[in-house]
């Protein structure tokens, strides 16, 4: 047994490298590893590859704004056409009003991002003392220490230190909860962040009129809300943003993964006016926040391809398939009495597992039947498929699932 040189995210750094599945090629909504064994990806990588494997087109686009441009900073005085074309699209297809873009290389950045500027906001206003972040429990917003601090999942924080204070967390479901935060703390809170869906949590869509009261109880004591679409942004629910699913209209909305689709790293924040009216007033102020790569113009001119493709091959209608086929194949296993539970929404999907079945064992089991899913924690199997998949596929999916549930039962 050998160590790879290579230290895996969220894997066990003592796992020996023969434990590892070598990916070395894709199209559509397969992969295949290094013995040509073939696998559908339901999971679209880790969430983002909406327009599939093996795009050409976005390969060609890269080579292409390579050959001319690889990338020069966007800080101060500069910029590029690929950034300005894309941020104009985002900003014209966000539901936030009269919005900019700003630019990341991730969704953990942008997270982070949208955090300082809402903190920046207040203190801009005059009142530095709000300073509060309200997440949910269940949450995910990514790895570095802002995101970190406001997500809900206790296992991913532990042994980092002190994390970002104060951050207060409110029950996912439950508004009994964050009333009661704003009664108590309403005139510190600097903003609350909310994934319409929680996707690394366990895929909980909203409960009815969560986020229509997280909204109001924003606007009636001067918060700013924040939605985490690093997800569920760029068609996952079968429009741009789930703001615009769920008719919900956030402060800033964070974006990353499917804006390319994956084919290079890109994410970003829309910012509204409650923030802009602030940080444009003074004529002489900067804005002392941003990344080596920012504004990218390869990023940029991959995620304008991957856009094109989305629009040209009408991809968001393909979300209804996945939630009939997908969501009505895990609904008829519950049915069965095959799984405890089903959750999700569109292109997004978990299956919860019987008391006994360990989630990865599960995993492992639909390898070897040729699909890729998710484990989560001990008991959930999520899907989040390219919008690519055909019907077929994501019948073979729930046939897998159901395979692993009569191998590991």
């Amino acid at each position: 047994m050998s160590r790879s040189p290579f230290l895996h995210p969220f894997a066990r750094p003592a796992a020996a490298a023969e434990e590892f599945v070598t990916i070395v090629r894709g199209e559509g909504a397969l992969v295949w590893d290094d013995t040509d064994r073939e696998y559908i990806d339901g999971l679209a990588s880790l969430w983002y590859c909406n327009v599939g494997h093996g795009r050409f087109a976005i390969a060609d686009a890269v080579a292409s704004q390579m050959a001319v441009l690889e990338n020069y900073n966007t800080f101060d005085i500069f910029t590029n056409e690929p950034v300005e074309r894309f941020s104009a699209f985002v900003a014209a297809a966000a539901p936030v009003p009269d919005s900019r873009i700003f630019l990341t290389s991730s969704g953990s950045e942008a997270v982070d991002t949208a955090l300082k500027l809402a903190r920046l906001t207040h203190s801009l206003r005059g009142h530095p003392e709000r300073n509060v972040i309200v997440g949910r429990h269940n949450a995910y917003h990514g790895v570095t220490y802002g995101g970190l601090s406001a997500q809900g999942l206790p296992l991913n924080q532990e042994h980092f230190g002190p994390l970002l204070d104060p951050v207060i967390r409110v029950d996912s479901h439950d508004l009994a909860e964050v009333e009661a935060a704003f009664a108590d703390h309403g005139e510190r809170i600097a903003a609350v962040i909310a994934e319409p869906v929680q996707g690394a949590g366990g895929v909980y869509p909203p409960a009815p009129g969560y986020l229509e009261r997280l909204r109001e109880l924003c606007t009636a004591h001067g918060a700013l809300l924040i939605f985490d679409e690093v997800i569920t942004g760029f068609g996952r629910l079968g429009a741009w943003f789930a703001a615009d699913h769920y008719g919900v209209i956030p402060d800033m909305i964070t974006f990353a993964k499917a804006c390319t689709s994956g084919y290079l790293p890109l994410g970003g924040v829309v910012v509204g006016e409650a923030v802009l009216e602030v940080i444009e007033a003074d004529p002489a102020f900067i804005l002392r926040h941003g990344f080596t790569y920012s504004g990218h113009p390869t990023a940029c001119v991959a995620a304008l391809e991957n856009i094109a493709i989305l629009i040209e091959e009408d991809l968001f209608a393909r979300v209804p398939a996945i939630a009939e086929h997908l969501g009505g194949g895990l609904a008829r296993l519950v049915d069965a009495g095959r799984l405890v539970a089903h959750r999700g929404v569109g292109g997004i999907w978990s299956a919860v597992l019987p008391e006994g079945l360990a989630a990865p064992v599960v995993r492992n089991a639909m390898l070897e039947r040729g699909v890729i899913a998710r484990p989560i924690g001990a008991s959930v199997i999520a899907f989040c498929p390219p919008l690519v998949i055909t019907d077929a596929q994501l019948l073979r999916c729930v046939d897998a699932l159901e395979g692993a549930l009569d191998a590991t039962s």
